[in-house]
């Protein structure tokens, strides 16, 4: 395995995706998502270019801009709500997994809470097992993250079976743009849409839930951060006609100083290590061959403790973004990935973050 924290390096790897390199997962997640022969994302390009294009359409800017706004919102009202009036303490990276597991589950294959047994637990449990050590016997995590991975399976392959029997009972959710193409390319079965189902409920509640528990904790050493926030928002509010409506796009887009407070979450608060890649074939670089074969790990995370980018870079500071301009940004500051597969999830991760501390700071103490 190459590990590299070089800049240079690392755009060159993201640069070759397709060419010298490939996509390349853990063998404990190759065994749970089934990531094999056909449902390799990295087998084929057009396949990838498949997912990424779907999910866009259904989480990408435009779909947000015109109706997952208002719906996060209602989604973090409900749940806040809920915390508040539990008199419990609450956890609140788990909570928020099982707020953005049930938001997920219901845009991407229907899953109404109301009326069916609540999944955020076993969507959590899943989650949470996924990086422990790969022993499957009773009492380790990894066991009890592959029952739930069953049981989830169950679900998805329940309704995706009623879809193909019935796609008048389509709720515009993924699942449906999934039956529409069933079959349409060599790719597309039924196994590979259910891994890819799961696969993206992976990747959307732990992105967002990491970040979010993050949050707390600075708002607790950092009371000043808070301070800026609450001055932010009322402002927003303020501006409005009608003080109870909506958040709108065009409130979200310019919530600077909640962009800033993001940026620097993600900033020490990287939910991945590193992004994997395998090298297709030899590959000279600077005097020396990474050879065929080898896993080469990308760790974007340590650009963003560059001292020399980031003043004082393990400490947690938002001002600090007012003075970085966008193409340093760009190239010191990967929470998302690089390249031609940067997570397609980005802009929902932003939003759902956005919503949730608006709603937080508006309404809460």
């Amino acid at each position: 395995m190459i590990i590299s924290s070089d800049p240079q390096l690392n755009s060159f790897i993201f640069q070759q995706e397709g060419r010298a390199v490939e996509l390349w997962y853990l063998d404990s997640f190759q065994k749970l998502f089934n990531l094999e022969g056909e449902n390799r994302p990295n087998a084929v390009g057009h396949i990838h270019k498949y997912v990424r294009g779907v999910y866009l359409n259904l989480f990408g800017v435009e779909s947000l801009r015109t109706r997952l706004l208002s719906d996060i919102e209602r989604t973090v009202r409900a749940n806040l709500c809920d915390w508040a009036g539990s008199g419990e303490t609450i956890d609140a990276k788990t909570a928020t997994s099982n707020m953005v597991a049930v938001f997920a589950a219901k845009h991407l294959f229907g899953h109404d809470a109301e009326t069916s047994e609540d999944i955020a637990e076993t969507i959590d449990g899943f989650v949470q097992g996924l990086l422990s050590f790969p022993l499957n016997i009773p009492g380790t995590r990894f066991h009890k993250c592959m029952k739930d991975k069953d049981k989830l399976e169950t679900m998805v392959t329940a309704k995706l079976k009623e879809r193909i029997l019935c796609p008048e009972k389509g709720q515009g959710d993924f699942l449906d743009q999934a039956v529409k193409d069933l079959n349409t390319d060599f790719f597309l079965t039924e196994n590979f849409i259910i891994s890819v189902t799961m696969g993206i409920l992976f990747a959307t509640v732990e992105s967002i839930s990491t970040s979010v528990g993050l949050a707390f904790k600075f708002f607790a050493e950092q009371p000043w951060v808070l301070a800026d926030l609450e001055t932010e928002h009322e402002a927003l509010i303020n501006k409005r006609e009608d003080k109870n409506s909506h958040l709108t796009w065009d409130e979200y887009r310019s919530m600077t100083l909640t962009m800033n407070f993001i940026n620097e979450v993600l900033r020490l608060g990287n939910v991945f290590p590193g992004i994997l890649r395998r090298a297709l074939k030899d590959i000279p670089y600077n005097g020396y061959t990474i050879p065929a074969g080898w896993t080469i790990m990308v760790v974007t995370s340590t650009l963003q403790l560059n001292p020399e980018i980031f003043k004082d870079p393990l400490a947690f500071n938002p001002r600090r973004w007012k003075d970085i301009d966008q193409e340093t940004a760009s190239k010191n500051f990967m929470p998302f990935g690089g390249g031609t597969r940067q997570c397609a999830g980005a802009e929902l991760a932003k939003a759902f973050f956005a919503t949730f501390i608006h709603v937080l700071i508006s309404e809460y103490r």
